[in-house]
């Protein structure tokens, strides 16, 4: 039973300054209201101490060659204190022409496991309790590398970049499933919890999925379990080096939004055929950077400007929940108000909430809503936080605003 609705809260932006009104509320009514939200559950044999995860995000904080720099060991470190139960890393590029941007996190050879054991101790050491997953992934064709060719399933021009990448071989392919295994048996060895596949937002686990990126008319194209096969074979190749017990798990992409691209239908049924395989859980996305173009800023990443905007992949995730009942599912996607979230835990519409740009703003966000506050996150959903990788480490640039313009203040104030 719900004993106290949302508190309300006045927002104001004006000139990029950020006023919050948070009244005070019930402690116990609280506790009880966010009980699921705060629960335990599990993914795979791996236990996570409640149902808040850090989606992957992209932090461009690595070195040149992809390896772990100081400001990402606080970055991880900052999110661990912050009350997440899972953490998932950005992006971490399995090949030097995947890779997602500069300054991009790699797992390359082996020569990387002992700067991601780093990451993963500092993390420990923040919060013993907080788990940890490797995102990996390759780029493929939304590649932007001057020094690589953009390839792809299919030779299908990338309108973002102008770019027309190459449609790899058979045998091309077969080394990139290698590459994947090799990274997720490192991500294993490094000490991560748990690895998770990037499949969506058109990379190239993606663009595979997707009739409109993969015309492919051999063994890897064609019909959704074709289109599947890289992953259903990623599976098998990690299992058989991981062993049982270490989950795999896939951000699966469930709408391109483009025309003839994924559809949710054929995403639920490739989300059967990598259940099958030993998928651990499935984090519902889509769109990709062809879908930003032609409808401007929407998915992935939708501005929320009302309610009626949040949690805009619920219908995905109610879809999975049919397709693979007994797989977990994970909503992101506009996830901002933490009573609506416990509902959808309660009602069993999702397994797990995921959370990305509200952390950029503020890592400590579950900690808050833990301790009682439960306005929503500062995050204003303006994607400002894009903007700021085109330059530099990602970072939300109304609050750096806002603290230098407070810096300022108290520096004359002296």
């Amino acid at each position: 039973m719900v004993l106290v609705l949302p508190t309300t809260f006045a927002r104001i932006c004006c000139n990029h300054e950020l006023f919050i009104v948070r009244p005070r509320m019930n402690a116990l009514a609280i506790c009880l209201e966010l009980a699921t939200l705060f629960s335990p559950s599990t993914i795979g044999k791996v236990e996570v101490k409640n149902r808040i995860i850090r989606s992957a995000t992209y932090a461009r904080m690595a070195t040149k060659d992809g390896r772990v720099t100081d400001p990402l060991l606080q970055l991880y470190a900052d999110l661990a204190r912050g009350g997440s139960g899972l953490i998932i890393t950005g992006f971490i590029a399995v090949d030097p022409a995947g890779t997602g941007g500069p300054s991009n996190l790699s797992y390359f050879d082996d020569t990387y496991i002992a700067d991601h054991q780093k990451l993963i101790e500092g993390v420990r050491e923040a919060s013993p309790d907080v788990k940890i997953g490797a995102q990996i992934a390759h780029s493929g064709r939304q590649s932007s590398h001057p020094r690589y060719e953009a390839v792809a399933p299919s030779a299908v021009l990338e309108k973002g970049s102008g770019r027309m990448p190459r449609e790899l071989t058979v045998d091309e392919i077969g080394t990139i499933i290698e590459e994947f295994v090799a990274a997720g048996r490192r991500a294993f060895e490094s000490g991560y919890d748990l690895v998770q596949l990037h499949a969506a937002h058109g990379y190239l686990l993606s663009s595979f999925l997707s009739p409109y990126m993969n015309v492919r008319e051999d063994e890897f194209g064609g019909s959704p379990r074709n289109r599947a096969r890289i992953l259903v074979e990623i599976f098998n190749g990690l299992r058989s080096e991981v062993g049982a017990n270490f989950p795999i798990a896939v951000k699966l992409q469930t709408e391109d939004g483009v025309p003839v691209g994924l559809t949710l239908t054929e995403a639920t049924e490739i989300a059967k055929y990598i259940v099958d395989a030993g998928c651990a859980a499935i984090e519902v996305s889509g769109g990709f950077y062809e879908t930003l173009m032609s409808k401007g800023w929407g998915i992935p990443s939708n501005v929320v400007k009302t309610p009626e905007d949040e949690n805009y992949f619920l219908l995905a995730a109610l879809a999975m929940k049919d397709a693979v009942p007994d797989c977990p599912i994970i909503l992101v996607g506009g996830v901002r108000n933490p009573v609506t979230a416990d509902q959808i835990l309660q009602d069993r519409q999702a397994d797990f909430i995921s959370i990305c740009r509200p952390l950029i703003c503020e890592p400590d966000l579950p900690i808050r809503w833990s301790n009682g506050d439960l306005t929503p996150p500062l995050c204003i959903s303006c994607n400002s936080c894009y903007q700021s990788i085109l330059a530099g480490p990602v970072e939300c640039l109304v609050k750096q605003r806002l603290l230098r313009k407070r810096k300022k203040q108290q520096n004359r104030s002296i």
